[in-house]
C-alpha cells in the first residue's frame, strides 16, 4: 500500500509544480487515463474472479438454468 501512496503523493506534488510553473504535462489526456483505469479494474475483476471458482460455478448456473440448484449433501463437483 506504501508504492501507491507514495507514488500518489509524488505525482501529485509534480502535478501542482507543474500548474504553478503554467508547464503543459507530458501525461495522457483525462479520457486516456479513465481507460487504464478501466483496464486496471477489469485485470483485477478477472483475478478475483479466478481465484473465487465455486461462486463463478454457481452463478453460471443460475444464468444457464435460471434457479439455484444446491448440491446434495456430501456431493462435491468433480
Amino acid at each position: 500500500m506504501a508504492p501507491y501512496l507514495i507514488s500518489t503523493l509524488l505525482g501529485l506534488g509534480v502535478g501542482v509544480t507543474y500548474g504553478l510553473f503554467g508547464v503543459r504535462s507530458p501525461a495522457p489526456p483525462v479520457i486516456a487515463l479513465l481507460g487504464l483505469l478501466g483496464m486496471l479494474v477489469g485485470e483485477q475483476a478477472v483475478g478475483w474472479w479466478r481465484g473465487h471458482v465455486d461462486l463463478a460455478q454457481a452463478v453460471s448456473r443460475i444464468c444457464t438454468h435460471g434457479t439455484h440448484q444446491a448440491r446434495p449433501e456430501g456431493k462435491q463437483d468433480t
